[in-house]
């Protein structure tokens, strides 16, 4: 039986002058679809097996490909927006006619020259199209241990729970609430941290590094924000979380923190209330 959406090896069974005709097996004729001339091998011949795609073309009918799209169906992939219609977004996959993204699949408003994670279905009409809700497509077997880094894909997000993100664009991951800082959108790819593996294989993970690291990356990035204010910082670590929250993007205990260090290492003063770079050497 043949297929649709997904890599599958078909017997030749007709040679015409456009293409060749494709089936199951050499007796099944009746659901032969076509290999157009320009994907037929050289010196093809009834009898030879291919490995093709299966897809519907520009007129709606079944037709094989020798090019292997960016995604198949039960499958996820990171494809780029090539246009945004007023029936959805149209992805590039790697084939001549575009992947439909319908509206209803979109978990985020998608954007021209972007690139999202989606996943591959048949809809109710026999069409493919992509879908931006990933969960069923997700496996929880991954590879990843304690304190390993992967990149992952927030695709969908939970006020109670966090961030859900399929790392690799393959495995279930969660970032907890508590661990968000700043604003986070579905499709949006970003680096983790796993912080554990649960007893399902699902992973728990973190946008931080362990403490004693994340403090020394904290520390430079309230540096920087100094030198850009000239070396004195119009703010204390008594302002208010929102304030240190929305200027540094550190929450008020990550943002003390790395004031600690800065006050240990030299390269700061608190002076009259405000704090300063230690000296012009502290700014270069």
């Amino acid at each position: 039986m043949i297929r649709l959406g997904e890599k599958q090896i078909l017997t030749v069974i007709r040679k015409k002058d456009f293409g060749v005709y494709l089936a199951d097996s050499a007796e099944d004729k009746d659901g032969a679809i076509l290999l157009p001339k320009k994907e037929v091998p050289p010196a093809t011949e009834p009898g030879q097996t291919l490995e093709v795609f299966v897809y519907r073309d520009s007129s709606d009918r079944l037709i094989a490909t020798t090019a292997m799209p960016k995604l198949i169906l039960g499958q996820t992939a990171v494809l780029t927006v090539k246009q945004v219609t007023k029936i959805g977004a149209f992805l590039d996959w790697g084939l001549p006619k575009d992947l439909l993204l319908p509206f209803k699949e979109q978990v985020t408003r998608v954007r021209e020259g972007e690139d999202y994670l989606v996943g591959l279905y048949i809809d109710k009409s026999g069409r493919l199209c992509a879908t931006m809700k990933v969960y069923d497509y997700l496996r929880s077997d991954s590879p990843y241990q304690k304190g390993d880094h992967a990149v992952g894909y927030i695709y969908q997000i939970h006020k109670e729970y966090g961030a859900f993100v399929a790392v690799d664009g393959k495995f279930h991951g969660l970032i907890p609430a508590r661990e968000l800082r700043g604003n986070h959108e579905p499709g949006e790819r970003l680096m983790t941290r796993v912080v554990r593996v649960r007893e399902d294989g699902r992973l728990e993970l973190s946008l931080h590094e362990e403490i004693r690291y994340q403090i020394d990356m904290d520390a430079a990035k309230v540096m920087e924000l100094i030198k850009s204010y000239d070396g004195v910082l119009p703010f204390t670590e008594k302002a208010s979380p929102a304030v240190i929250g929305r200027e540094t993007g550190l929450s008020k205990a990550a943002f003390k923190r790395a004031i600690g260090r800065l006050l240990k290492t030299g390269k700061i003063q608190i002076q009259d209330g405000r704090i300063r770079s230690a000296s012009e050497e502290a700014l270069q």
